[in-house]
């Protein structure tokens, strides 16, 4: 099948036949014969670099109305966002953030590019918007399982679903064993395939040594007789050079930020730069493009990364890609990273060391994929890594048009560590897809935001709100009466909900609820809309409370900073042991100012962390750089840059709630406007 037979206006087939677009594959087919372009609901769940992009072009630039595309991450929507927004005649939006507003501005575009989060927070500050949308396309849905954003997008595309019934769906995932249940829920057509583009054959490295699935085996001689050497390591850098020599990238996964920083400095010692062959400069396999020497392109790279600007992990990496190498982690800044994807796409660096938030992220293929570490620290221990995230890694190996296969390879410590491997993951299915709404706080959160925005009165009207969720579909006799009544009775006791009624009378109570009708109070209306935790709505209101009992000399922004990072939506900073005598003693010192006396931590350590946080952001907004706060605190750059972001939209909630309780804290609105003047500067 090709574009011109598809139902597209002239300028679309002539947009992706220019970008060299001319025949669909094999999945990309069976989503038309699916119906994708005739406004039907389908769930693809093909792999990596198999075209999931173009389906979703298909169903957005056929929708007859405007579209949604929602991402799990920001650096996926803001790739996905450029691609669409390049398209002939389509005005795409992109809105990430801003999580107190219904994003109306949106309500003009033809492509919507959001996270989930995004989406959420617009539908609970009465976003009309979506109740025109013909089409919404969701990636990654895969990630209904997850701990951690899975309810969202679950309850997040019931409301959708439940609001606009003849919405277009399509979702798209890479392959998971129970695709078909995704399919059921969404009353969709499953395109099921394990085609890819590019040959990929996957194997196990042990004793000198790969074996791979497709039969063939390849020699990677390791000299490991200095007994400091780590023979792990040493196998990584031979699969890499071997790649490199070759003629492609490679992509080697480890298990830290620590260990990828110390993996890409032994391999600047192989001097891949030099290693590598010529490539043309667009990385488009363009044969008539120049030749490009790939150590100018690598030094090019360097000084375009110094140029962002350096702390010390900054100038690191800028060594390192001098000589062809790259690290990739979430210490890096947003600009940093960003530099590193593209430059990688453009074939200016040779190989990128990264921990496994790459492989979840953005468009970066290798020829070969080597994954080092199998296992991460949970803080109690280390677990396996999920079979479907190991796919995920392994699934990036092979660029379409530019290598002829892709090779993933798993490094074992021995021939009983293949075996274990090959078993575990190798032959292994991915895991299936399972819903997480049942947990007790994705409860409480979901329960009070449809009680806030008036959808659910009742415990009755909550259930048949989630009714239409993932869970419900899965579960035969869903049994959330129970969670739920329990979730309600809990967000009473903190002030969230109250009996109808029974808040203006001013004795609302869990008993008067029972069985009757319920509203959010003033406050968990607030809280709804601020898109906070129930937990961090309530941790706000005890900070208020006690700044109401503070002298009001004592209240600064370090009381602010406090409040808002000693909640569970602020992101934990690591206290070294090194540290937390200093921080302990800065607590003291600053006593006064805190609403946590030093004894009254349910969690010290926790507290005492969020006192850390706290102490960097005072320290940025009084004019400390980056590198100064970087070398005190050991953060990264992108540690930082995420403490600000999040202390900026928590310290605009609180200062909200703030309204509603009746204390005056005006230290959380001078704090958010210094915290935000001192980003812009930084920039």
């Amino acid at each position: 099948m090709r574009v011109a037979d598809l139902p597209l206006a002239p300028e679309y087939v002539d947009h992706f036949e220019r970008a060299g677009i001319e025949e669909l594959y094999p999945p990309q087919v069976a989503a038309v014969e699916a119906g994708v372009c005739d406004g039907d609901d389908v769930v693809a769940a093909v792999p990596t670099a198999s075209g999931k992009t173009f389906v979703a072009e298909l169903a957005l630039l056929t929708a007859d109305g405007p579209g949604l595309y929602v991402c799990p991450l920001r650096a996926l929507a803001r790739e996905k966002y450029e691609e669409f927004d390049a398209l002939p005649g389509v005005d795409a939006g992109i809105s990430t953030g801003d999580y107190d507003s219904a994003a109306s501005d949106l309500a003009d575009n033809d492509v919507i590019v959001a996270t989930s989060e995004k989406v959420d927070s617009a539908i609970r500050n009465g976003a009309e918007w979506v109740d025109d949308l013909a089409c919404v396309v969701v990636d990654e849905v895969h990630l209904l399982g997850s701990p951690g954003r899975g309810p969202t997008l679950e309850v997040t595309l019931a409301t959708l679903r439940r609001r606009t019934p003849e919405v277009q769906v399509v979702a798209l995932s890479a392959t998971v064993d129970n695709p078909e249940d995704i399919a059921a829920w969404l009353d969709a057509e499953l395109v099921e395939s394990t085609w890819r583009p590019v040959d990929l054959r996957t194997g196990v490295y042990a004793d000198d040594e790969v074996r791979f699935d497709d039969g063939t085996d390849l020699s990677v001689p390791v000299d490991a007789g200095d007994p400091a050497t780590d023979a792990d390591t040493e196998a990584t850098v031979g699969l890499v050079r071997g790649a490199i020599e070759n003629g492609g990238q490679a992509l080697a996964f480890v298990n830290s930020r620590r260990e990828a920083e110390e993996l890409a400095d032994r391999l600047t010692e192989e001097r891949l730069a030099a290693v590598a062959t010529g490539r043309d400069r667009g990385g488009d396999g363009d044969p008539d493009a120049p030749a490009v020497d790939p150590e100018l392109a690598a030094a090019e790279v360097a000084e375009e990364l110094r140029e962002a600007g350096t702390t010390g992990t900054g100038e690191r990496l800028a060594e390192a890609t001098a000589w062809g190498v790259a690290f990739h982690h979430a210490g890096l800044s947003s600009d940093h990273r960003a530099l590193v994807e593209r430059a990688f796409r453009e074939r200016r660096l040779t190989v990128i060391c990264a921990t496994p938030t790459l492989a979840a992220g953005v468009n970066v293929p290798a020829r070969r994929v080597i994954v080092r570490d199998q296992r991460r620290y949970t803080g109690e221990g280390t677990e396996w890594l999920p079979v479907l995230e190991v796919h995920q890694m392994c699934g990036r190996a092979g660029r379409p048009h530019l290598d002829p296969y892709g090779e993933a390879v798993l490094v074992a410590d021995d021939a009983d560590g293949r075996e274990e491997l090959w078993s575990r993951y190798v032959t292994a299915d991915p895991e299936r897809v399972e819903s997480k709404l049942r947990d007790p706080a994705a409860l409480r959160t979901h329960t009070l935001a449809l009680v806030a925005t008036g959808v659910a009165g009742s415990q009755a009207a909550v259930l048949d709100a989630l009714s239409g969720t993932f869970y419900a579909s899965r579960t035969a006799n869903p049994d959330l009466g129970g969670a739920v009544g329990d979730a309600i009775a809990s967000l009473i006791d903190d002030g969230l909900l109250a009996a109808a009624g029974e808040e203006r009378a001013g004795h609302g109570g869990a008993a008067g609820a029972a069985g009757g009708g319920i509203e959010a109070t003033a406050l968990g209306a607030q809280v709804s809309r601020q898109y906070v935790t129930p937990e961090t709505g309530v941790r706000i209101r005890e900070g208020l409370e006690a700044v109401a009992g503070m002298e009001a000399g004592d209240v600064t922004e370090l009381t602010a900073f406090e409040i808002v990072c000693d909640t569970p939506d602020m992101v934990d900073t690591y206290l070294g042991n090194a540290e937390r005598a200093e921080i302990y003693q800065f607590a003291r010192d600053r006593s006064a100012e805190l609403t946590t006396g030093m004894t009254e931590a349910t969690d010290f350590e926790a507290w005492l962390e969020s006192v850390k946080t706290a102490r960097i952001l005072s320290e940025w907004v009084d004019g400390a750089s980056v590198e100064e706060l970087v070398e005190a605190y050991r953060i990264g750059p992108g540690d930082l840059e995420s403490r600000i972001e999040r202390a900026e939209w928590l310290l605009g909630a609180a200062d909200a709630i703030a309204d509603v309780v009746g204390v005056d804290m005006p230290a959380f609105a001078s704090a958010r406007t210094r915290l935000v003047s001192s980003a812009e500067v930084d920039t």
